[in-house]
């Protein structure tokens, strides 16, 4: 399929949209993820993750400023990457904004750049920024153009034997629960037909949710349990989890540089295939 990309988008920043974040609104996020983090658990601070709530309906604005409405269900989440300037918590008013900024094509198919950010809405402080990769499966967009997204790719050479390895499980009803809390009611998370007729198996998980799940077993397994040391999470993914799926994430440790350790990850389904590949965690030392 072929289809026409608007490159004249690119750089240009959306208007400003004001997100007031609410506890119960962040604690019911932590449940649709699982989430046993006392912190998060209790509302008092905002799960990483959650950094994509304030931003969802920026992130579809932005990506169908630059693709038609009708490739919509032929994208899939690629990868994102967050950097954490300051925690989210209850009461804060985040004012965010995106942009659309690459469009590359390939052989199987086309990806969109966006880089997203949030700033507190009373003293413009950064508080987080992000880069979206949303890929089209099969769609061929001739000429591209503007950013590739930062790089955070697994070292060529691991370290023997992982830092820290968790397995975790995702439950039946886990799509239905996030959808609710996080805003993000794509069909191929709801529906089997829906799902099926775009070639999948049929429901899957959210990208975001198993990169959640990742986060939390990040901070519980190399942060001390101190999710305000998460400096930065990055993932690609590669391949869907499916409802009541055992997911294995295994970190390595690959330097530490500016005060913080990089960690490399990836994680795993039951059949051993990586449903996250290029992961990548930066933790305030």
């Amino acid at each position: 399929m072929t289809a026409q990309f608007h490159l004249d988008q690119l750089g240009k920043w959306s208007p400003e949209h004001d997100f007031a974040v609410d506890e119960e609104r962040v604690r019911a996020y932590a449940a649709a993820t699982n989430d046993p983090i006392a912190l998060h658990r209790d509302g008092e601070l905002a799960p990483p993750v959650f950094a994509i709530v304030p931003l969802w309906d920026t992130l579809l604005e932005t990506v169908g400023r630059i693709a038609s409405p009708e490739l919509a269900l032929l994208a899939v989440h690629g990868e994102q990457d967050m950097r954490f300037h300051q925690p989210i918590v209850p009461g804060m008013t985040l004012r965010s904004r995106g942009a659309p900024v690459g469009v590359h094509s390939k052989p199987s198919g086309t990806t969109v750049v966006s880089r997203l950010e949030s700033r507190d809405g009373s003293s413009g402080a950064l508080v987080n920024e992000q880069y979206c990769v949303t890929f089209f499966r099969g769609v061929a967009g001739g000429d591209g153009g503007g950013e590739q997204a930062p790089d955070h790719r697994m070292p060529a050479t691991r370290p023997a034997g992982p830092t820290a390895t968790v397995t975790q499980h995702f439950d039946d009803d886990q799509t239905f629960r996030y959808s609710k809390a996080s805003g993000d009611l794509m069909p191929i998370h709801l529906d089997a037909e829906i799902a099926r007729s775009v070639g999948l198996p049929g429901i899957i998980i959210h990208g975001l949710c198993t990169m959640a799940f990742t986060s939390w077993a990040a901070i519980e397994q190399l942060a001390g349990g101190d999710p305000r040391r998460l400096r930065r999470l990055a993932v690609r993914f590669s391949r869907p989890v499916l409802p009541g799926d055992d997911v294995t994430t295994r970190f390595w440790s690959v330097g530490v540089d500016a005060g913080a350790e990089t960690y490399a990850y990836e994680a795993a389904n039951p059949a051993g295939d990586a449903v996250i590949k290029d992961g990548l965690a930066e933790v305030a030392s």
